[in-house]
C-alpha cells in the first residue's frame, strides 16, 4: 500500500488503482474516474487496492460496488468512512472531515450532498449516474 500512496503523491495524481500486476494512475476530478471504471472496467476494481486523495460518500459507494478490497484516503468524510467500514473494505486515512467541500470551498461537494440521505452504496449509484450524465451532456 505504501507504494500506491507514494505514487499518488509523487505523481500528483487523484487516484491510483492496483489489481494484481496492473497499476494505473488517474488525474480526473471528483468521482468521474471511479464511475468510469465501475461502468466500463469493473474487473480493475474487483479486489483492488486503491489510494485516493479525497473520498466522500459517493466515491466510497463506487468503490464498494466495484469490490475494492483495500483503500487509503488522504482525506475521507465521516459519512464515507461509515459506509466503507460497514462494507468490510480495509481503510486507512490521513484525515477525517465531517463532509467533503466543493472546489470553491464554500459549500458541500455536490456528490456528497446528493448521497447524504442514502443508506447504502446501491442507493447512491443512480444519483451518481444522473450527476455524471448531466456533466457529460454539459460538456457536449
Amino acid at each position: 500500500m505504501e507504494s500506491l500512496i507514494s505514487m499518488l503523491h509523487a505523481g500528483c495524481h487523484s487516484l491510483v488503482v492496483r489489481n494484481g500486476n496492473d497499476t494505473r494512475t488517474f488525474d480526473g476530478r471528483g468521482v468521474a474516474d471511479l464511475h468510469r471504471l465501475l461502468r466500463c472496467e469493473p474487473s480493475l476494481l474487483g479486489g483492488a487496492s486503491v489510494a485516493d486523495k479525497v473520498v466522500g460518500k459517493g466515491a466510497a459507494a463506487l468503490m464498494i460496488l466495484g469490490g475494492v478490497k483495500v483503500l487509503h484516503a488522504d482525506v475521507v468524510s465521516t459519512p464515507a468512512l461509515l459506509l466503507l467500514r460497514d462494507s468490510g473494505i480495509e481503510v486507512t486515512f490521513g484525515r477525517e472531515v465531517p463532509h467533503i467541500i466543493n472546489r470553491k470551498g464554500d459549500d458541500m461537494c455536490p456528490v456528497e450532498a446528493l448521497c447524504s440521505n442514502c443508506n447504502t452504496a446501491a442507493e447512491c449509484l443512480p444519483l451518481i449516474d444522473e450527476f455524471i450524465n448531466k456533466i457529460t451532456q454539459q460538456k457536449l
